[in-house]
């Protein structure tokens, strides 16, 4: 991995010419994330699920960087025939960069439209459905990045591949760690079918450390439990670092040169904050063996393929 020492969004590299697709564009990591990207000159495309609250990010990055190419479409993680919608009506012939960052984190137990539990339905099957469906535009574009947004709390929980909904018993936490083991498993095997298939699509990943998002309130504050999101707000206040320090790691696996496949970025300071670098992960997180079981799962789950790349 190259140098990340001291790494800040002045290190981007120019992006003119290229077009990003960013999930979850409204707010905290991915505007942050999007924002950037169009300063150095990308077309951004800001995949939102609520049309008020994309096309509120797309005025507000427009406002901040004058001439930006920016622009709101409608993506709903939480139904695979949002996604579909999205991927079928995507116009660009080619796709640089897929940033999969839209997540939900310690909800109750739900589940989405196509009945899968809601945070493993949104955190990993519907961004594995989402990149199979772009996967045709992203291997004819050279040098195309996937970069998957997963947590340092990915090491709460493997994935339990004989009770992938969270159906025998819910954790919320436990829930959580095991989307963000997938989107990492997700990942490690992506890299590993790009690179048998002789792509030079690079798939990586990356997470935020603590980052003051609304990710934190949104679980408690859906419960009514207002001790807990009174303390996730103290916890943001104090204790995390900006959505704009937090966005570094992706914004570096997106951009910097040399970033290798299956890579996972973090901030530097004890995976909590700090300028980018290489993150710890979990073991289980570069099995082969359960990176293809997942991935099997979840092609029967979402119902899609990635013909290009098989195992």
């Amino acid at each position: 991995m190259p140098s990340t020492t001291g790494w800040t969004t002045h290190d981007i590299p120019d992006q003119s010419g290229r077009t990003a697709v960013v999930t979850g564009a409204n707010s905290g990591i991915g505007l942050v994330t999007a924002r950037e990207l169009a300063r150095r000159g990308a077309r951004v495309l800001l995949a939102c699920r609520s049309e008020e609250r994309g096309r509120g990010a797309e005025n507000l990055v427009r406002r901040e960087v004058p001439g930006a190419d920016v622009e709101f479409a409608p993506l709903d993680l939480a139904d695979l025939s949002s996604v579909r919608r999205f991927a079928e009506s995507y116009s660009p012939g080619t796709l640089d960069l897929l940033v999969n960052n839209a997540g939900v984190m310690a909800l109750p137990y739900g589940s989405t439209a196509d009945g899968f539990e809601t945070q493993f339905g949104i955190n990993h099957l519907g961004h594995f459905a989402l990149t199979g469906l772009l996967a045709g535009r992203l291997l004819k574009t050279p040098g195309a990045r996937v970069v998957t947004v997963s947590s340092g709390m990915h090491a709460l929980a493997n994935v339990d591949m004989g009770d992938l909904n969270s159906e025998r018993r819910y954790r919320r936490w436990v829930a959580y760690g095991r989307s963000k083991t997938a989107n990492l498993l997700f990942t490690h095997e992506l890299a590993r079918r790009l690179g048998a298939a002789g792509s030079d699509v690079v798939a990586a990943a990356a997470h935020p450390g603590y980052a003051a998002t609304n990710l934190q309130t949104a679980g408690a504050r859906l419960e009514g439990r207002r001790t807990a999101e009174r303390l996730a707000e103290l916890g943001n206040r104090l204790l995390a670092q900006s959505a704009e320090a937090g966005a570094l790691p992706t914004l570096y696996a997106a951009t910097a040169p040399g970033v290798r496949p299956d890579t996972f970025t973090g901030p530097r300071l004890m995976g909590w904050r700090g300028a980018p670098a290489p993150s710890r992960r979990a073991k289980w997180t570069l099995n082969d063996v359960a990176g293809e079981r997942l991935w099997m799962a979840s092609e029967q789950l979402t119902g899609v393929t990635y013909d290009d790349l098989r195992g």
